[in-house]
Order: C-alpha cells, then structure tokens, then sequence
C-alpha cells in the first residue's frame, strides 16, 4: 500500500514516514500544499495525511482541489487547531477522518489501516481469501491457518489484491501501488514477486488474466 504524507514540520513529517515505512507502507512525502497537490493530483495512493496549516497551499484548498478533479484516495486531514469550525471545514472539503495535534503515532495508523479498509469495502481488522488471512493490525498472514513469512514486497503485493478480491488488477496498477514515485515503473518484478507468492501460498488463488493482469479469488471458484 502507497501512503502520500503532506505536513510542514519536517520531525514531523519524518516521524511519520518512519512509522508509516515500519507497518509496511510505501511512503512519498511533501513539506509544502503545492507539492503535495502535484503528487496527490499525478500519482495514486491508497490513503494520504494531509495538514491543514500548510505554506504556500493550505491543505483544505488542496483537498478541494483533489476532490474537484475526481480523486478519492482517503484522506486523513491533521490540525494543529481545535475548533469544530476547522473540523467541519476539512470533512465538508472531502477529508475522511480528521485527527487533532498532538496525538501518538499509533492513532494515525490506525486511522489509516481503518481508512484503506473501509475504501475497498472491507470492515473487520483481518481480511480473508479462502483460506488465506491477513490482519491488517500485525501484518501477519496465515493459509489454512498455517502462518506464511513473506518479504516486504510479497506482503504488499498480497495485502492489495486482498483489498480488491476478485477485481482484475493490471500489473501497472500493482507497481504504482508498491513502490514509491522514484520507481521504475516498467519493471517486469511484478511477475517475480506473484511466483513466489503463489510458491509460499500453495494454493491457485492468484489467477493470470492474461492481457489484463492478476485476480485474487478462492481456490477452485474459477474465472
């Protein structure tokens, strides 16, 4: 999952982007509104942080700029203020959930787990596949109640076509979603990573939609 953090505080925004990259995420970061708009308007993200008391755009403008050209990445507006007039200004503008200055990083993942789950339709903590498990809240994955190790990126690849279950997914999509902006997005390691995860796995469940890309479905429940 790809997360875009928009705060001017540099320790902050730092602290987050460590927090954020440690749970598993891929990270992009800006410390001003008009680079955090680019971004937010150029590439895709499953959720973005975004402040509100921000230079040279404030976040509720960049929000409402988003919303305006059609994206609906979820977003977790911050403030460093405490007025409901402030609140109601980021949820009217489009923001998902709103958190307010100070507060422990541990909320702001939560949030943000909470965020991307409910945008792909899924409610509980743990989403499942068949036999295949993962809970959102530790990273761990299970197969037939047998726990799986995998690696950063297989974890990754799995957690989003677990978010979008049987949807096809094309391998571009996949890319973008893994890897931060500086990646090459022509890379053929898509197809490495769904190899070992099908070997780790052991079952048929990630299906090649060929022309097309990958869908995630239960075993034996076709195409």
């Amino acid at each position: 999952m790809r997360i875009l953090i928009v705060e001017d505080d540099p320790e902050l925004n730092r602290q987050l982007e460590e927090a954020c990259v440690e749970a598993g995420y891929v990270v992009d970061k800006a410390l001003d509104g008009e680079e955090g708009h680019f971004l937010g308007d150029t590439e895709p993200y499953d959720a973005a942080i975004l402040d509100i008391g921000l230079p040279k755009m404030d976040g509720i403008t960049v929000l409402e700029n988003w919303r305006a050209a059609g994206h609906k990445t979820p977003v977790l507006m911050l403030t460093a203020r405490d007025r409901w007039s402030d609140k109601v200004s980021g949820i009217d503008a489009g923001a998902d959930d709103y958190l307010s200055k100070p507060f422990h990083i541990e909320e702001v993942l939560a949030r943000l787990r909470a965020l991307i789950r409910r945008s792909a339709g899924h409610a509980a903590s743990e989403i499942s596949c068949g036999p295949v498990t993962l809970d959102t809240r530790t990273s761990k994955v299970t197969c037939n109640d047998r726990a799986i190790k995998l690696t950063s990126h297989e974890l990754r690849l799995l957690s989003y076509l677990l978010h979008h279950t049987g949807k096809v997914v094309s391998r571009t999509e996949l890319t973008e979603h893994m890897y931060d902006q500086d990646f090459d997005k022509d890379s053929n390691t898509i197809e490495v990573f769904v190899g070992r995860l099908r070997k780790k796995l052991g079952t048929d469940m990630i299906e090649t939609v060929r022309g097309l890309g990958y869908r995630l479905q239960e075993p034996g429940s076709g195409g």
